[in-house]
């Protein structure tokens, strides 16, 4: 057989989590053909990948990439840091389903503006992306936010029977064109008020479609564990599997309370399916939220529309070149977008090193000063924490975006370097791998990544150019 594409003495890097290995992988059309430890066969194109890990491509299972990968299509933030496949729709929010009947509340904001909401069904979203054809795999989760925007008038309250109703109907509809599952973003006051039993009643949905529920906590501050208890009811009454989104224990007086968080995952794994995911980094990133604005750590503001000029400033220094509180001068910046230097270091690598954890970025594409982990977030995991802090071997990094990535969402024949599974693969170099965005310059490719191949075809390269776009929609 003549193959498209043989790597040559590559350290395969399988994805399951278990030992590395020597071999020679070959590609034919969109798939893995072949892996043995030397293959005879030709190719058309040969890569010698000599003191090189071939990995499966990284699946970024929390994003807000919804619009942007059809909108920029070659969507280097992602595919430069080997990353293959997003899960999008997340925290409540997602392009898919959502129709505006108004301005853009807050945070759907996050995502794009009142123009860009034009996909009323999982079906016309997914087709728009193959329409696109971005040089990434896209799935969707249905956000609750979006679906109460739809059926409510009033985000500030809790739904009525009817919208529920409404609700159940639209999500229905929604898992079988293929969306993978239900998203809720309980801390933003869109979603706050609704009540724990407007969630069960959509998670009920969920089961027999084999749909996931991911959620942003009512609360990461003080009353986490409440709001884990919730999530985890949530999950039981539908029988369904829970990913706790971007799991941290933020705000000062928090600190330190991944022991307690963890320790209520191990008790609540014993008798059900639950994970999270987390992203690399000590700072958050998201809207300014008055509920947030505090003296007790670092709040940088990234975005303001009233004030565009301040972006990259702190609101401490906003608040005293104004000559008034941090509270009077968060509410003139509104609406923007903040940096929250919430959390702790330790928090994070006992969170990052937890079994089920998987990797996600987080990353927010249209924030002008965007937190460095839209770029950064994977190779960060790669060369910062394993290599550098060795918190995991290479292997157990690899397994958090990857193969534990695609089992938990259910991406068939994705995650592994396995024969017959879809060629989406990333080379890089151990040795060099690393985050090259950081806070001040948070818009860099990643170094190390050298080949990164999306269903068998290149698609991003040393040169760090998109140089092909193969990316498809990926159905429950």
């Amino acid at each position: 057989m003549k193959f498209d594409y043989l790597f040559r003495n590559v350290t395969v890097i399988d994805g399951s989590g278990g030992p590395e290995y020597r071999a020679d992988v070959a590609i034919k059309d969109d798939t893995i053909a072949e892996i043995a430890p030397a293959i005879t066969g030709q190719a058309q194109y040969e890569i010698d990948g000599t003191g090189r890990v071939l990995a499966p491509g990284f699946i970024d299972v929390h994003t807000h990439d919804d619009i942007n990968v059809i909108r920029i299509p070659e969507y280097l933030p992602k595919i430069s840091q080997g990353i293959t496949t997003v899960i999008v729709g997340n925290c409540g929010i997602s392009a898919a389903t959502a129709t505006m009947k108004g301005s853009v509340p807050d945070p759907m904001n996050l995502l794009g503006d009142v123009t860009q909401f034009i996909y009323p069904t999982v079906a016309e979203y997914a087709h728009a992306v193959e329409q696109a054809r971005p040089a990434i795999n896209v799935g969707t989760l249905v956000g609750h936010t979006a679906l109460r925007n739809n059926h409510m008038d009033d985000l500030f309250r809790t739904a009525t029977e009817d919208e529920i109703s409404g609700m159940r109907k639209q999500l229905r509809l929604a898992l079988e064109q293929g969306a993978l599952g239900l998203s809720t973003g309980l801390a933003y006051a869109s979603a706050f008020q609704s009540s724990t039993e407007e969630v069960m009643a959509l998670a009920e949905e969920l089961a027999a479609q084999k749909g996931i529920y991911t959620t942003h906590l009512r609360s990461e501050f003080e009353p986490i564990l409440d709001a884990l208890d919730e999530a985890f009811r949530i999950g039981r009454h539908g029988r369904v599997p829970v990913v706790v989104s971007h799991h941290k224990c933020a705000g000062a007086k928090n600190w330190g309370r991944t022991v307690e968080t963890l320790k209520l995952f191990d008790k609540v794994r014993e008798q059900q399916d639950v994970s999270c995911d987390c992203y690399p980094y000590s700072a958050s990133s998201s809207t300014l939220d008055i509920k947030q604005i505090t003296d007790e750590f670092e709040i940088v503001i990234t975005w303001s529309e009233p004030h565009p000029e301040i972006a990259g400033q702190s609101l401490k220094q906003i608040a005293k070149s104004w000559s008034m509180t941090l509270l009077e001068a968060g509410k003139l910046l509104m609406p923007a977008g903040a940096i929250y230097y919430n959390m702790d270091e330790q928090d994070v690598k006992r969170v990052l090193s937890y079994p089920v954890t998987m990797v996600g970025s987080d990353g927010l594409p249209n924030d002008p000063m965007p937190h460095p982990r839209l770029w950064g977030a994977f190779p960060r995991v790669l060369g910062h924490y394993s290599r550098d802090e060795k918190l995991f071997p290479l292997t157990v990094a690899v397994h958090k975006m990857t193969g534990m990535s695609a089992a938990r969402f259910q991406l068939p024949k994705r995650g592994l370097v396995k024969c017959g599974y879809f060629a989406d693969l990333v080379m890089f170099d151990p040795q060099t791998v690393r985050d090259v965005a950081s806070f001040s310059d948070p818009q860099q490719p990643a170094a190390g990544i050298e080949a990164v191949m999306v269903n068998g075809v290149m698609s991003y390269g040393q040169d760090k150019q998109v140089i092909g776009r193969a990316g498809r929609f990926l159905r429950r």
